[in-house]
C-alpha cells in the first residue's frame, strides 16, 4: 500500500498533552514559541539560526501539512490539554515505510520546559508509531552533549545503540560532534 493512503489518528492524547498533526494558523504560536527559546534552540537546532518572520513559520507549517498529507514526514504539535497552549513540537521525520521505522525529533517552547513534557510527548509518540503505524523501529538521535535531548530516551528506556564519531558540524561552528542513536524495537 502507498504510505499516502494510510489511515492513522491525526490525533491523540496523553495525561497532559493534545498532540496533533499541524493545522493552518498554527504560526502565530509556533512563532512566538520559537522567538521565547532561541537561546536555548540555537545550540542545537540549524533551523532557529534563519531570521523568520511570522509569516515564514506559517508557510513551513502549511509545507508540513503537505508532507503529513503525503505521509513523508508526521509533524506533530503538543499543546496543554487543559489550557490549549502550545508546548512544543516533536513528530516522526526519516520515515521508512518498507521496515516500517521513524525517528523522533523534538523541541519545546522553554516557557515549559522542565515538567516533563516532552517525556510524556515522546512516550505517547513513541506508543502512537508502534500501536498506529506498526513501527518495528523508533529512533532518536542527539548530540551527546545536548543533555536535556539525550536524557529523554534514557528516561523512556531507550538503548544506546552507539554514538557516531565526527558525524555533524556544531551548528554554531564547523567543530566536528557526535551523535548518539538510541532506539526501540518491536
Amino acid at each position: 500500500m502507498k504510505p499516502a493512503l494510510l489511515n492513522f489518528p491525526e490525533e491523540f492524547t496523553s495525561e497532559r498533552l493534545f498532540i496533533r498533526k499541524p493545522m493552518p494558523g498554527d504560526g502565530i504560536a509556533v512563532y512566538k514559541a520559537i522567538q521565547a527559546s532561541l537561546n536555548e534552540l540555537k545550540p542545537w537546532m540549524p533551523w532557529a539560526h534563519s531570521n523568520q518572520s511570522e509569516l515564514d513559520v506559517e508557510a513551513n507549517i502549511r509545507d508540513s501539512i503537505a508532507k503529513f498529507i503525503t505521509r513523508e514526514d508526521l509533524r506533530l504539535h503538543i499543546f496543554d490539554k487543559e489550557t490549549g497552549e502550545f508546548i512544543g513540537s516533536s513528530g516522526l521525520h526519516r520515515i521508512n515505510w518498507d521496515v516500517p521505522k521513524f525517528e523522533i525529533g523534538y523541541w519545546i517552547d522553554t516557557r515549559y520546559s522542565g515538567k516533563g513534557y516532552i517525556t510524556e510527548a515522546t512516550e505517547a509518540i513513541t506508543n502512537f508509531a508502534f500501536t498506529e503505524l506498526n513501527a518495528n523501529r523508533v529512533e532518536i538521535r542527539c548530540d551527546p552533549r545536548n543533555l536535556r535531548s539525550r536524557a529523554i530516551p534514557e528516561r523512556l528506556g531507550f538503548t544506546l545503540e552507539g554514538i557516531l564519531k565526527n558525524d555533524n558540524l556544531s551548528v554554531t561552528s564547523n567543530e566536528l560532534r557526535d551523535t548518539c542513536i538510541f532506539a526501540k524495537t518491536k
